[in-house]
């Protein structure tokens, strides 16, 4: 597969002003890229932009703030888009937010669920909805001129799979698990010939990081200062590692990438993954591993099959 991080390449990214976005932005600018980034917030873009500046006048950078749950603002900067760019070659839908309830009963507070999941859930569909039409067409355009593949990638998360309980976390683990679902499909679609969707030049990607220093651990901006670098945990890693480790795993093909941290490895990723899906395979109880019955055997179970899965 010929990688969508070329050069003369077009990359849109929601979310692209902090985090992970603005280092996969960086990231393909290194590649001589093109790039146009989504956010909500209007400084940051700004500063990413500056940031993102380079001397050579081929290059071009266009931001657009918006809200991603809103389908009109999407709409509405499709054709300045289109008029900026030639083509789109990579569509990244990174944007995401972990809203706190305003009442300990979770489950009475509807606001709280809708805030999420209009961010999440339906910043990522009213983003395929918009350009992934364009990113076909620019995909049979490339075909035909053997100019390279095009790509979409999708920012889920682990807890979209293990679904670790508290008070804030359903909206969020059932945001993600849904963009989960949503990848899958899409991924099944773009490669199935039979589907009306069907364009096998694009290819799809879900991005499940791990502990990473972004806005939600204390990293507000296009890239961290010295400062809130003090102040990073040691076990999280930097958005830039997500991204490269991203790219490494798309060069191998890969759709699930699912990021270590430097606290949790592959195989205790994996080991816990499995364990979640063991409660239904074997008729456990919902969330387990969390649960006094099995918490202990659990814990016992994982670490073994951690070991295991590390040969």
């Amino acid at each position: 597969m010929t990688t969508f991080f070329r050069q003369g390449a077009t990359a849109l990214i929601s979310g692209g002003a902090s985090g992970v976005g603005f280092a996969m932005a960086q990231l393909c600018r290194k590649h001589g890229m093109h790039v146009a980034l989504i956010d909500y917030n209007s400084s940051n873009l700004q500063a990413a932009h500056k940031a993102l500046d380079t001397s050579n006048s081929d290059l071009k950078t266009e931001i657009y703030p918006l809200d991603v749950g809103d389908l009109s603002a999407w709409k509405s900067i499709l054709p300045k888009f289109q008029s900026a760019f030639p083509s789109l070659d990579l569509l990244m839908l990174n944007a995401g937010t972990s809203v706190k309830p305003s009442t300990t009963q979770v489950y009475e507070d509807v606001d709280y669920f809708h805030q999420t999941l209009n961010t999440n859930m339906y910043g990522v569909i009213n983003g395929l909805s918009v350009f992934l039409p364009l990113l076909q067409q620019s995909a049979k355009s490339a075909s035909s001129s053997g100019k390279g593949s095009h790509g979409v990638i999708i920012t889920g998360s682990k807890q979209g799979i293990t679904n670790p309980p508290g008070a804030g976390n359903p909206a969020y683990n059932m945001s993600k698990a849904a963009i989960k679902t949503l990848a899958e499909h899409l991924a099944h679609d773009l490669r199935t010939e039979t589907s009306p969707t069907h364009c096998p030049n694009v290819s799809v990607h879900l991005l499940i990081p791990g502990w990473t220093f972004t806005g939600l651990s204390g990293n507000p901006g296009p890239a961290p200062t010295e400062a809130q670098l003090a102040k990073k945990n040691e076990g999280a890693w930097l958005p830039a590692q997500v991204a490269e480790y991203a790219e490494r795993k798309i060069g191998e093909g890969k759709f699930y990438i699912v990021c270590p941290d430097n606290d949790v490895d592959e195989a205790l990723d994996m080991a816990r993954m499995e364990w979640a899906i063991g409660d239904v395979v074997q008729g456990r109880s919902a969330l387990s591993r969390w649960d006094n019955e099995y918490a202990e055997g659990a814990a016992e179970g994982i670490k073994k099959r951690a070991e295991e899965l590390r040969g």
